[in-house]
């Protein structure tokens, strides 16, 4: 529920944003301002200050005479983010282990457990259990790292977090995109890699790691837990999800 005291240019932002990053606005796909005023009940002035915006952040991309489109997802953009995400988040992990207290234990326990009660996208592709895990599997990774305090590093990883979420869950969608049009090829490789990509185990592992402050075991694992995206991605990319 947005702030009704928003300006109408923040409310258009907020909400055109919101529905890329949980891909209700599917990447690629192009952003007319007649349908977006109709989707929304704001303006055109609000809507085009606000993906402006948005291009500004990389979420949306404007072509020469066409207006604009939401920026598509492709491998090679997921392997620059995966990258970056190691680069600042490592460091931001080491500083959590290394600082976090009794407080900061709880949180991860604590966040751990909810995220072992959700159901996935395996189990139910249903928007209601997608929004429910990414909430639950933010809030596990933002508890690891809650202890770090470097202001500049958590705002490079907040926005890496944003392009990661709809890519995340744009491939968690494709396995269900491939049965509904009927490509058959690959589709069992790609759920099994979504379901692996998915599973309590690597999580509760990083959870044993941070607690036992075991920085090396912790580190290891994290790049390993980053690199099960790509891996989705290459066995659900292929007729599913866009390139560039």
């Amino acid at each position: 529920m947005l702030d009704e005291g928003l300006s109408k240019t923040e409310a258009a932002y907020r909400l055109v944003r919101r529905d890329i990053l949980a891909t209700r606005l599917r990447p690629g796909a192009p952003l007319k301002l007649s349908a977006l005023r109709n989707s929304y009940g704001i303006g055109w002035t609000p809507l085009r200050e606000a993906l402006s915006r948005l291009e500004a952040e990389r979420l949306v991309t404007s072509i020469s005479n066409r207006g604009f489109a939401v920026a598509p997802v492709s491998r090679t953009e997921l392997e620059d983010l995966s990258r970056a995400r190691c680069v600042v988040e490592l460091p931001l992990l080491q500083e959590s282990i290394e600082k976090g207290g009794h407080d900061w234990e709880n949180a991860v326990v604590a966040a751990h457990y909810r995220l072992s009660r959700c159901k996935t996208a395996v189990d139910d592709p249903s928007d209601e259990v997608v929004d429910e895990w990414d909430e639950k599997h933010e809030a596990f990774h933002a508890a690891l790292l809650s202890a770090a305090a470097s202001p500049w590093l958590l705002t490079f990883h907040s926005t890496i977090a944003d392009q990661l979420r709809r890519h995340h869950r744009f491939l968690g969608l494709a396995p269900t995109l491939r049965a509904a049009a009927g490509l058959q090829h690959g589709y069992e490789e790609a759920v099994e890699a979504l379901r692996q990509a998915v599973a309590i185990e690597h999580h509760t592992a990083l959870m044993e790691a941070a607690l036992d402050r075991n920085i090396e075991r912790a580190k290891t694992l994290m790049i390993a837990h980053i690199g099960y995206t790509l891996h989705v991605y290459v066995h659900a990319g292929d007729g599913s999800i866009n390139k560039r």
